[in-house]
């Protein structure tokens, strides 16, 4: 037989009283079975824990050492407990996320971040900045856990779901001769920009944004021409504001505000980028849970 945790508190409910009767109230037990398992873990120490005479009850010093490391040894335990528990409660650990860089500009990305730190603090975020295609390879190398990537195909282990549409806009120099005259809510078609010079993302940074806005113009009935490309969007729209060429970007990227750049929303029917919510299919992770939880909630509330 070897000493078990229930050795330890009724030995520490006896250490803690200095009487067997009221230890063995505490405990929900009554007094001889406390005292045979009092005397079975004596055995089993090989060492006296309690001196008994005229009624009183006190420790030995080999009792006075067990009472001190059976209190670490518990504590410890109850701790082992707890933080096993809140992690499967999703409330403690560490969630790696991956982010396009447009994606936070959209006001539902950060809010649900937000509110997922308010909620489960003591769990770690790991932010990572990667374009859609970079965040599939992650995912699948098991390098990150969550995904918030432009819509596309995904390989057969992951699976993803909709948050928002984030419409695409044009950006133009504000006094460009086809939107000059326009007023402020009104659209365009991407067609009657066919013959413009166009600046654009990287593919390596923006594949999602890149790969849409290409698609966009092949369905408007042409091949953009490119004459400059850039890795960040407030760079994109400097472009656009200084007269240099036009480009396509999310409508939230109307936060960055740049003298004499203007957003025109676009008419045509596929000028809107769905951001989706991606992850390994068959995973149990409460942390992933709730981090989506919280991400649609923002989306649809």
């Amino acid at each position: 037989m070897s000493i078990e945790l229930r050795h330890l508190r009724y030995f520490l409910a006896v250490a803690d009283t200095l009487h067997f009767g009221r230890a063995a109230e505490r405990l929900g037990m009554s007094q001889p079975p406390l005292s045979q398992q009092i005397r079975q873990l004596e055995t089993l120490l090989g060492a006296r824990l309690f001196l008994r005479a005229n009624r009183r009850v006190e420790l030995t010093e080999a009792g006075r050492v067990l009472q001190e490391q059976a209190t670490a040894v518990l504590e410890r335990m109850d701790k082992a407990v707890d933080l096993t528990q809140r992690a499967q409660r999703g409330e403690t650990g560490e969630l790696r996320i991956g982010l396009t860089r447009a994606t936070p500009l959209s006001t539902q990305i950060p809010r649900a971040i937000f509110a997922y730190r308010q909620q489960f603090p003591q769990v770690q975020l790991k932010l990572r900045e990667m374009n859609t295609l970079q965040q599939i390879d992650a995912l699948m190398a098991g390098e990150l856990d969550v995904g918030l990537i432009r819509k596309r195909a995904l390989p057969a282990p992951l699976m993803s779901r909709k948050l928002f549409s984030d419409p695409l806009a044009l950006v133009v120099h504000d006094q460009h001769p086809l939107v000059r005259a326009l007023p402020a809510d009104a659209s365009v078609a991407l067609r009657l920009f066919a013959h413009e010079p166009f600046v654009g993302f990287l593919r390596e940074v923006g594949a999602g944004i890149h790969d849409h806005f290409i698609a966009l113009c092949r369905s408007a009935g042409f091949t953009p021409r490119i004459i400059q490309e850039a890795g960040e969007a407030s760079t994109l729209i400097s472009l656009a504001a200084s007269g240099l060429g036009v480009t396509v970007l999310p409508a939230s990227c109307s936060h960055i505000q740049v003298d004499g750049a203007r957003f025109v929303a676009l008419s045509d029917r596929a000028a809107s980028s769905e951001v989706h919510v991606a992850c390994r299919r068959g995973t149990a992770s409460p942390l992933i849970a709730h981090f989506t939880q919280l991400l649609q909630g923002q989306a649809h509330g």
